[in-house]
């Protein structure tokens, strides 16, 4: 990966490439899960978190090593383990149950789950002999013979407790790499007539993410799962393939997706909503009903049922917007409720305030919340009309029914139903442009 980073922490679908593993895992009822870390394992420790106990595996000295770590994990255990890698984002629970399921019926010590490749692979061969023997071959250690063949090893298996304490304990080093191979243990089943093999029927689950090419690889099909799954809910995305659904993304029945959009987090977008193109929408909400125009960015916002944004506005953390609000092109909203109904439709900061209902807002208008000290709050009540141009400078107070004339400063509380202006004299200077050009040429030719 050439990064400073522990692959498995690297992101696939807005999670680590751990944490689907775990989902995984968790789906299927395993209990107790253990994670072995090696590189950058406090980071690693640190996310997994609650979800499993973390093992150390100080030296790499190859997969039996450290499954070896969890020993004590597992001292007393009586049942069937399985072991995953941490950078495969892409194995299903049902793939998992599968080969639970066919490891029990079997009666097997040991159950690896396989795939098909086609053309020469890294992957470990697994090998049937002609009694019914199973073994795995490394491919560093492999024959001519052995590297044709293209059934392999995913390096996901379920072995029987009991069994794999016993043979991890005999397992040695003799091989190319000088490695404890978990491989080993396949054919030490065997020789018992007790391992199994079952083989993958989309082998992209068991996609092993070594590069910055394998990690595009697998976001690109998790996004395609993922969209699927949506469209088959009843959702429609115009280019499917522009579009990115984080996995905790939610989305209502009959909304439309368009090109290049893009939902982070725990974003949640109701029914029959529309996003037009190029918008950027992390953790935020959206009731039924709403447009969401193009290059529009949301974060950390909710917005009720009803409302219009964009096209290129931003709804930044803290921004509650009522049932029918028009947040209109290049308008910030920051930590700020705006009431039903209320427009702002053109050019406009609303940050640290609080507006009423069927509120206007003109154009150019700005909430001044920041003394450079510290943020203060605007109140605007209901039905409140504010010209374009107008400087709200907090902290302040507008009534229900104010009308501010364009181009104010407001710095003091206004009274209900009050207007509200600067009173600046205009003066006019007729002629004054010819002269003004005059004189300008004259300076130019002067040069």
């Amino acid at each position: 990966m050439r990064s400073e980073t522990a692959k498995v922490l690297h992101p696939v679908a807005g999670s680590p490439m751990i944490s689907h593993v775990l989902d995984a895992v968790d789906k299927c009822g395993a209990d107790p899960v253990t994670v072995v870390v090696g590189y950058d394992g406090d980071a690693v420790t640190a996310a997994v978190g609650e979800r499993a106990a973390c093992v150390w595996q100080k030296e790499r000295l190859g997969t039996g090593h450290a499954v070896a770590q969890a020993k004590s994990q597992l001292r007393g255990f009586k049942g069937d383990v399985l072991v995953l890698y941490g950078d495969v984002p892409l194995i299903r629970p049902e793939t998992i149950k599968r080969l639970l399921r066919t490891h029990r019926r079997s009666d097997a010590l040991v159950t690896v789950l396989g795939m098909t490749v086609d053309g020469p692979s890294d992957y470990g061969r697994i090998v049937h002999d002609r009694d019914g023997g199973v073994r795995i071959v490394e491919a560093s250690d492999a024959g001519p013979d052995e590297r044709d063949i293209v059934e392999v090893n995913t390096g996901t298996y379920c072995f029987d407790a009991a069994f794999l304490a016993r043979a991890l304990r005999a397992l040695d080093s003799d091989n190319a790499q000088g490695e404890f191979y978990l491989t080993d243990l396949v054919e030490a089943a065997s020789r018992k007539g007790r391992a199994s093999t079952i083989v993958l029927d989309d082998d992209t689950e068991t996609l092993g993410v070594d590069s910055r090419l394998d990690l595009a690889r697998a976001e690109a099909l998790m996004q395609e799962r993922i969209i699927m799954k949506w469209m088959d809910k009843g959702v429609t995305f115009l280019d499917p393939s522009s579009a990115y659904v984080s996995l905790d993304a939610r989305i209502g029945k009959d909304s439309v997706i368009g090109p290049g959009v893009k939902l982070d987090g725990t974003t949640k977008i109701g029914a029959r909503c529309t996003i037009e193109g190029n918008c950027h929408i992390t953790d935020s909400t959206f009731g039924k009903e709403c447009r969401i125009r193009w290059g529009t960015v949301s974060e950390g916002a909710d917005a009720s049922d009803g409302s219009i944004l964009g096209p290129y506005a931003r709804l930044r953390p803290g921004a509650k917007l009522g049932k029918g609000v028009h947040i209109g092109n290049f308008v910030e909203v920051k930590n700020s409720t705006i009431g039903a109904g209320s427009k702002a439709n053109h050019l406009a900061y609303i940050g640290d305030s609080q507006v009423g209902t069927d509120v206007n807002i003109g154009a150019g208008t700005i909430t001044c919340n920041y003394d450079g000290f510290a943020k203060h709050k605007t109140v605007i009540g209901d039905r409140v009309q504010i010209g374009s141009d107008t400087q709200l400078v907090a902290p302040v107070a507008l009534g229900d029914d104010v009308f501010v004339a364009a181009g104010s400063t407001v710095s003091r509380d206004v009274d209900d139903g009050a207007l509200v202006f600067n009173d600046k004299r205009q003066m006019t200077r007729s002629g004054w442009v010819e002269s003004f050009r005059k004189r300008a040429q004259a300076a130019k030719r002067g040069k």
